[in-house]
């Protein structure tokens, strides 16, 4: 993709940057309030079943991704115009979805920053090694590069792991006004949960909260996965990378079913926001149907994504995601043929 075109793909989109307040404003009635009055429900529903209490976990689910994408927005300041009231929502809403506004603003901002750079990788990103990263590797980073990778590994215990464990903690090297908001997050993440298992019950509390807590995580961290693994992805090192091309061959057109794009804030459109992160989650469609260069990328969908999970590896020689047995195929073949060539 030539400079010029990669000027010309960024100006189509600009038009779809600003911000609309109404909207916005809308997206937070629409988002939290039902959030809220869902968890309510999930509540007064363990007097009569469980199994109903789930059901309705799995809506509040939902709506809790989607307020994480209200989150996501004000992160990245496109959520209102004003960037004050990006931070006071965004440290609001990341506290309802378990997380420290500044500290993620900053992992991400990097993460877009960096993402389909195999030099730069480390930061806001899944932990992604290539061929031979892994065949060199010692015998305990594979072991723990292959757990790590595990669906249950990832899709259950890491949730736990990174939000409430990791994200309690600020980064080596942030600054005091990073490391104030992560202790304003904290302090109030423990007074909500506190007054609510003083309110309700701790254990009522964990069976609301639990499975909500669960399914939304677990739903976050898929969403991320899949829109950077998959089978026409794109990684280059440093020298060769370039940003509008990442962004619109490294990040997926998750096509979801119009229910699930509305509770993931059309997050699905990924390649649209990874190449310009300043147009708002609700502009996303719009601007994908309205430049045309942007419909002619990588398109994954619910049925399609699922094949995602056999990617494990990078192969910088194929340029494509392959299995940890290809890699032990390839091994074989070339001990046979060094065999071979010895005798």
């Amino acid at each position: 993709m030539t400079n010029e075109r990669q000027k010309s793909l960024r100006k189509q989109v600009a038009p779809f940057e600003k911000s609309n307040t109404k909207a916005s404003v809308w997206q937070v009635i629409n988002t939290i309030v039902p959030f809220i009055l869902l968890w309510f429900l999930a509540y007064k529903s363990l007097s009569i079943s469980y199994f109903l209490t789930l059901a309705i976990a799995v809506v509040a689910a939902g709506f809790m991704v989607r307020t994480f994408i209200i989150f996501h927005d004000c992160c990245h300041h496109s959520f209102f115009k004003n960037r004050k009231a990006n931070k006071i929502l965004g440290t609001i809403t990341g506290i309802l979805t378990v997380f420290p506004y500044s500290q993620w603003a900053h992992d991400h901002s990097v993460h877009h920053a960096t993402s389909s750079n195999l030099d730069k990788r480390g930061t806001g990103d899944i932990w992604m090694l290539t061929v031979d990263e892994y065949s060199s590797a010692s015998f305990w980073a594979r072991l723990g590069y292959r757990l790590y990778r595990n669906p249950f590994v990832m899709f259950i215990l890491g949730p736990i792991y990174v939000f409430v464990i990791k994200n309690r903690f600020n980064r080596k090297g942030a600054r005091l006004k990073e490391r104030l908001n992560t202790y304003l997050t904290n302090v109030s993440l423990i007074s909500l949960t506190g007054l609510l298992c003083w309110s309700i019950g701790w254990e009522s509390f964990l069976l609301v909260e639990g499975p909500i807590f669960l399914i939304a995580g677990s739903a976050g961290i898929w969403l991320f996965y899949v829109q950077h693994t998959f089978e026409d992805s794109y990684f280059e090192e440093d020298k060769d990378w370039e940003y509008v091309k990442a962004a619109v061959e490294g990040s997926s057109y998750y096509k979801l079913p119009k229910v699930l794009q509305w509770l993931t804030g059309n997050i699905g459109y990924h390649h649209v926001h990874h190449l310009s992160p300043r147009v708002p989650n609700y502009k996303l469609e719009e601007a994908h149907n309205n430049t045309p260069p942007l419909q002619n990328v990588p398109t994954i969908t619910l049925g399609t994504s699922f094949s995602s999970l056999k990617f494990h590896l990078w192969d910088e020689e194929s340029k494509k995601f392959v299995r940890f047995k290809d890699v032990r195929i390839l091994a074989k073949m070339e001990n046979v043929i060094g065999k071979m060539k010895a005798e």
